[in-house]
């Protein structure tokens, strides 16, 4: 993969002038911070609730660049919170990431958006992450977030940390050797079942909008030259109560990343190919090897055995044995009505191969 696709050509017939005008007035951003914007380039990882706003943000904002790394594909229950997409895209079972491409790309056609329908691993970080100014958070596990936090460390790249649950989200703005990591917040990952989630807890769509804004905010803080101004301590808010507060975070000397240089899930000592999704009962499977299936021909082999949902470029959907899977082109699947990765690796043996 090139580390960005070429700039993007507008095509709108509306002058930058115009677009930003409201932008290029405020003062701390101007018209140098305007063209700085759009000479950068930033990654996004997760497209769900927090990622949709915070790509539109920084689309609409006039970033050059922005990759977009999602596992998942559009469901009817994400059109509560995830603001890019629509009910043909859920009727479609479109891959997140390609829906929003599409759906930025006639928004502001001056930014190079490229989708990569992908799962974010140790093995893949440096051609999905490579080339970037800022990386953007937009996941739901802290496996993810360790590891976007060891490759930042590690290269010096600023991220912005972001969750959400319930009512109530967090933000935190890493500069890597000018202030807190993640890591120094949270020296260990909470155990399971320690942290309420989106399947306990549910999520308000103004809390996931909120969390976003913030980052979205720090975010062109950083990109437009102005990343002094960009708070690093942790902002906490919660919608339901109307609180924000700011939690002063210091850097610790025996922080696993920052001080003392461990990158565990950057080098593949720490995490699984095995992850539960938020707010669905399912496991996701990797492939032990790079693969490339034939969507086409495997639909044909499995509907003496299984039920075909959908089928499209990206992936193919069936039901089998009571459960219902989502096989993508890599071998990468999502196993969903199944709870333990056991259950869920036997199905894919079975119907898919090793």
């Amino acid at each position: 993969m090139a580390p960005f696709p070429p700039e993007a050509s507008d095509g709108s017939g509306i002058s930058p002038e115009e677009r930003y005008s409201r932008q290029i007035r405020f003062a701390p951003v101007g018209p140098s911070g305007q063209e700085r914007l759009g000479r950068s380039s930033a990654v996004l990882v997760g497209c769900g609730a927090l990622g949709a706003s915070l790509a539109d943000l920084l689309v609409r904002a006039g970033i050059g660049r922005l990759r977009i790394v999602d596992r998942d594909f559009v469901e009817g229950s994400n059109l509560q919170r995830q603001t890019l997409f629509e009910e043909a895209d859920a009727r479609g079972s479109l891959p997140k990431a390609e829906a929003a491409r599409r759906r930025l790309s006639a928004v502001n056609s001056a930014v190079a958006v490229e989708a990569a329908v992908s799962d974010l691993h140790a093995s893949n970080a440096g051609e999905l992450l490579g080339g970037a100014d800022l990386l953007l958070d937009g996941t739901d596990n802290f496996s993810t977030r360790y590891l976007l936090n060891d490759y930042a460390v590690e290269r010096g790249i600023p991220w912005i940390y972001g969750g959400a649950v319930g009512a109530s989200g967090l933000v935190l703005a890493v500069l890597p050797g000018v202030g807190a990591c993640l890591r120094c917040l949270f020296p260990e990952p909470p155990p399971e079942g320690a942290s309420p989630t989106c399947d306990t807890a549910g999520i308000l769509a103004p809390a996931a909008t909120l969390v976003a804004s913030l980052q979205a905010a720090a975010a062109l803080q950083i990109l437009t030259g102005n990343g002094a101004a960009a708070c690093r301590d942790l902002r906490q808010v919660d919608v339901w109560e109307g609180s924000v507060r700011s939690i002063r975070v210091e850097r610790r000397e025996d922080c696993p990343a920052c001080g003392e240089r461990r990158f565990e899930f950057l080098r593949g000592e720490r995490g699984s190919a095995v992850a539960t999704l938020c707010g669905r009962d399912a496991i996701q499977l990797n492939p032990a090897t790079d693969r490339e299936l034939d969507l086409a021909a495997l639909e044909g082999r499995l509907r003496a055995a299984a039920s075909i949902v959908s089928r499209n470029e990206f992936l193919l959907r069936f039901r089998v044995e009571g459960c219902e899977v989502a096989l993508f082109r890599d071998g990468r699947a999502l196993v969903r009505g199944v709870t333990e990765p056991a259950r869920a690796r036997a199905l894919y043996s079975r119907y898919v191969g090793d």
